[in-house]
């Protein structure tokens, strides 16, 4: 290592120190914007930076096995091992094939390099997504969908620091999805250009052979549920929070549904297993809905989703959801605030009259700030208020004011925000202040 790399690498750890030992986290001045947003999150979800926590196996070893070689990269890794595979061995790195939560499902290349990698438990098995290892190449890949060079100590997790990585996303060339990432990991000369283009490259040459023996039929289970390639149910992400239109993510791709199919959607998520027409039109509006007109209703949302999807008698998605919202409630449900807030985007569907969705909407932000203002953490306050939901909460400024360290700018600014809040309500009647709170929700 020249004098420059030294230096470059003991800035790092310095900021890197800075940040895990500020009481109010915020990117320190020379760290890269992609680090310093995957640092936020990764403090946002309580990721330890201390190194004592390391990566964790889902499977066993038969489970894992099984897993791989129903794995579609499975049929790429020849071509990853051509690839990188020798190049990793004889320069004394480790190259690494993942799936889309992280999970390592191949790690070989140098034996000695093998061997330090699993004493971090970077083997196969180990999960390294952000949320489960902190930053770092692969896992910080798969929060931002594109090539990723993570060094030394932009690792969220200490105990990387002696690190370099290089990972890209393997795309399915039929539908644009992510299957996985590929990864090389080793010493200081992964931080370099030509490892990042080596990745890219075995991912695109990845994503050819894929195209070349064409794409894999979907699988059905018993129930007619979509499975995945090694049998298991396959999961749609619904995004809501914040937005009019949901984003719905499945084998497909990724689509941006309508404000009323959004409506449906998330009734569907809600109910579950399933719910009849009689009681859908309840749920998506206080006015009697016509029986026709929620079947013309339905019938387009199949048109976009698709029969593998949507299911009748009774209407449901015939896929496990996994919703934004659920994710939050979840989140409290475990005490987790500090993770809940970061995953709030807003108000679910905030322009939506749906009643079903009004009252999910209501009872995640009553629960959300009821845990916000409860954990009393100046932190965590600090972002309720800065955001536009809470932005007029007298209560939280209060509560704020409260925390923080008594004669500070901070405590001032924030009394004098509650006052102004507590004038401005005396001086508005309830009837104007009720509709000036719905006008502020409708400019989501």
């Amino acid at each position: 290592m020249d004098a420059a790399d030294a230096a470059s690498t003991s800035a790092l750890r310095a900021a890197h120190e800075r940040f895990m030992t500020s009481p109010h986290p915020t990117p320190p001045p020379g760290v890269r914007r992609l680090v310093a947003d995957s640092w936020q999150r990764c403090a946002a979800r309580g990721v330890r930076a201390d190194g004592s926590v390391l990566p964790g196996s889902t499977r066993s070893v038969e489970e894992l096995a099984s897993y791989r070689r129903g794995h579609p990269l499975a049929t790429v890794l020849p071509l990853f091992r051509d690839l990188l595979g020798a190049g990793a061995a004889d320069d004394g790195h480790v190259f690494a094939v993942g799936d889309t939560d992280g999970t390592l499902l191949w790690v070989e290349g140098d034996s000695g390099a093998v061997r330090r990698a699993e004493r971090m438990h970077f083997a196969e098995g180990a999960v390294w997504s952000e949320a489960r290892a902190g930053t770092n190449a692969p896992g910080t890949v798969l929060e931002v969908g594109h090539p990723v060079q993570i060094v030394t100590g932009e690792h969220f997790s200490s105990a990387v620091h002696d690190w370099a990585c290089a990972a890209a996303p393997v795309h399915d060339p039929g539908t644009g999805r992510v299957l996985g990432v590929i990864d090389l990991t080793g010493g200081g000369s992964i931080a370099s250009p030509p490892a990042l283009a080596a990745v890219r490259a075995a991912a695109l040459a990845a994503e050819a052979e894929l195209a070349r023996t064409g794409p894999t039929k979907a699988l059905l289970g018993p129930e007619g549920r979509p499975l995945s390639a090694d049998g298991r149910e396959t999961v749609v992400r619904l995004s809501a929070l914040g937005r009019d239109s949901a984003l719905l993510e499945h084998a497909e791709g990724v689509q941006r549904l309508s404000p009323r199919h959004s409506e449906i959607v998330v009734a569907l998520a809600l109910a579950g297993r399933g719910v009849t027409g009689e009681r859908l039109a309840v749920d998506l509006s206080e006015r009697e809905v016509p029986a026709s007109t929620l079947r013309a209703e339905l019938t387009r949302l199949r048109a976009v989703l698709g029969p593998a999807l949507l299911g009748s008698r009774p209407y449901a998605l015939l896929s496990r959801v996994r919703a934004d919202f659920a994710d939050v409630t979840a989140l409290l449900a475990e005490g987790r605030v500090r993770e809940a807030l970061a995953r709030y985007r807003g108000p679910l569907l905030p322009r939506s009259e749906a009643p079903v969705v009004v009252e999910q909407r209501r009872a995640l932000e009553q629960q959300l700030r009821g845990a916000v203002l409860g954990s009393g953490d100046p932190g965590l306050l600090r972002h309720w208020v800065d955001a536009e939901w809470g932005a007029d909460d007298v209560a939280a400024w209060r509560t704020l004011a409260q925390r923080l360290p008594g004669g500070s700018p901070q405590r001032a600014a924030a009394v004098a925000r509650a006052h102004a809040l507590d004038a401005d309500l005396l001086s508005i009647p309830p009837q104007v202040a009720r509709h000036a709170a719905l006008l502020q929700r409708s400019r989501f």
